[in-house]
């Protein structure tokens, strides 16, 4: 299943030739799992309220086309793994109406206890939404 969220370049994503700064597609994964997170029925308001969290331990991206200020973008995010200590996700990101790939990428998350910062199982109630949408 690929989850998919529009999102619009600020000017301040920007560098100084309105080329989209690299650091910011990271932050634009984060809401690409966001709303993939949403779309299997789990808010991250809940998942924290619970006492978990979900850190990034991998991280890669690779640059193939500048995005630019004003650009509506497409953040597409598809869930690659799953298991009860953790979930791994690939991404592109497209300029919207445009085949254009701009950025493609991967993170690892783990499932860790946010008081104590340990690696945590995914409770039941979580890991069926997370699988059930994994198998479509």
């Amino acid at each position: 299943m690929i989850s998919r969220v529009e999102h619009h370049v600020d000017f301040f994503d920007t560098d100084a030739m309105e080329v989209v700064h690299h650091s910011n597609y990271i932050r634009w994964f984060e809401i690409g799992r966001v709303e993939f997170l949403r779309t299997a029925g789990i808010t991250l308001g809940e998942l924290m309220a619970d006492g978990f969290v979900f850190p990034i331990t991998d991280v890669s991206a690779k640059f193939l086309s500048p995005g630019r200020f004003d650009d509506v973008l497409v953040i597409e995010t598809t869930p690659t793994a799953l298991t009860k200590a953790k979930m791994a996700f690939d991404y592109r990101i497209l300029r919207k109406g445009e085949d254009t790939v701009l950025v493609t990428g991967h993170t690892q998350n783990v499932f860790t206890h946010r008081e104590t910062g340990k690696i945590a199982r995914l409770p039941e109630k979580y890991y069926k939404k997370l699988a059930a949408v994994l198998e479509k």
